[in-house]
């Protein structure tokens, strides 16, 4: 089901798929809401996973990058929403993220946005460390790696029953009063 502005639980699935299937510490998926609901105890299909993931640029990647980076991704894709200036709000829903969490105020100034950026056990994300990072739909250069559709699907087998412990949830700060910010 994807019908929120910054999570879904097929999003996880494809982030947990991600990082299992490229051994990362992170994953980052675009954030869309697409696709038709799996109800708890139904079998995912491969239509379903192609349902949530048809896009024609699907190739996955895995590189290292900076926590530096990882924010300022989070950051340029938070500009695109939460901009002041609506001339500048490209709309969209935020990128989705698998092994981390983080605390956005769509209130704050582009690169104020993002901050408590931490790794699934608690670990801060240190700007200048370099992380293991998994995605999928790079704009402007095709990635190597296999199409996302293949990537979730291995994973899917290979697990045979999904169980989602943790959504990675973004903390939302001095958003909730306004109605327009509050994508849950």
């Amino acid at each position: 089901m994807r019908f929120k502005g910054f999570d879904g639980p097929f999003d996880q699935v494809i982030c947990d798929a991600l990082r299992v299937r490229n051994n990362a510490q992170i994953s980052l998926s675009p954030g869309f809401r697409w696709g038709s609901t799996v109800l708890p105890g139904e079998a995912i299909t491969m239509e379903h996973v192609l349902e949530q993931t048809c896009m024609t640029y699907p190739e996955t990647y895995k590189r290292d990058m900076s926590g530096m980076e990882i924010k300022n991704i989070l950051e340029d894709v938070a500009d695109n929403l939460f901009n002041p200036d609506p001339y500048y709000q490209q709309g969209g829903d935020m990128v989705r993220v698998g092994g981390m969490s983080y605390q956005i105020d769509p209130a704050a100034a582009m690169g104020q946005r993002i901050d408590e950026m931490r790794l699934e056990n608690g670990e801060l994300v240190d700007a200048s460390k370099k992380y293991r990072v998994a995605g999928w739909a790079t704009v402007g250069a095709q990635s190597t790696g296999e199409p996302i559709w293949d990537t979730v699907a291995a994973h899917l087998q290979e697990i045979k029953t999904v169980e989602i412990k943790k959504l990675n949830v973004p903390v939302m700060k001095n958003g909730t009063t306004n109605p327009g910010l509050d994508f849950s």
